[in-house]
């Protein structure tokens, strides 16, 4: 079972600990000082930024990280996606995370990310998909995608997290249902 609460800045060790452990930092190459989290993650969590950071609990205990946003909030993100595929109006999109590396390759990420495509429907009445990008060199993520119920509607090269990657990313969306 996974239930949702928002991040907040207790939670800021624990984060910097998951952006630490080498299947996450392969991905989200983030700087690990608690400075850093404070400053990147602080923002939303204050409420300063239109973004949600939402902690991921697998049967109450603190299992990964969502970042959800709506596009139209951040007009530059969605030109450079609009530059590849179609965005429509109210289109959402999440970043997403497991911490613990007991709990990669259990199916925990494909069930987290159901999850809140079914929270988003829930909560942001006005959402009218989800559009997620993701490193086509990111076999685990962009599998936990298709297995979500999320299909792959563009290819395209993006600036990556890690510099080390190739900027081409697949593109993959869900509708709300019933549109």
């Amino acid at each position: 079972m996974i239930t949702w609460r928002r991040l907040n800045e207790r939670d800021f060790p624990m984060l910097r600990e998951w952006l630490r452990q080498p299947h996450v930092a392969r991905w989200w190459n983030h700087e690990t000082s608690m400075e850093a989290v404070e400053r990147d993650f602080g923002p939303a969590t204050r409420g300063e930024e239109p973004s949600a950071d939402l902690l991921a609990l697998f049967d109450g205990r603190p299992l990964g990280l969502v970042q959800r946003s709506r596009l139209a909030d951040y007009p530059d993100y969605l030109d450079e996606l609009a530059s590849i595929v179609d965005v429509p109006e109210g289109t959402v999109t999440i970043d997403y995370l497991i911490g613990d590396p007991g709990q990669v390759g259990r199916g925990l990420g494909t069930a987290m990310i159901r999850s809140i495509v079914e929270r988003t429907w829930a909560e942001l009445p006005e959402a009218t998909c989800l559009l997620v990008p993701v490193s086509a060199a990111n076999r685990a993520s962009w599998r936990a995608l298709e297995k979500a119920g999320l299909r792959r509607v563009g290819v395209g090269d993006l600036e990556p997290d890690n510099p080390i990657d190739d900027p081409v990313h697949y593109l993959y969306r869900v509708d709300r249902p019933n549109r």
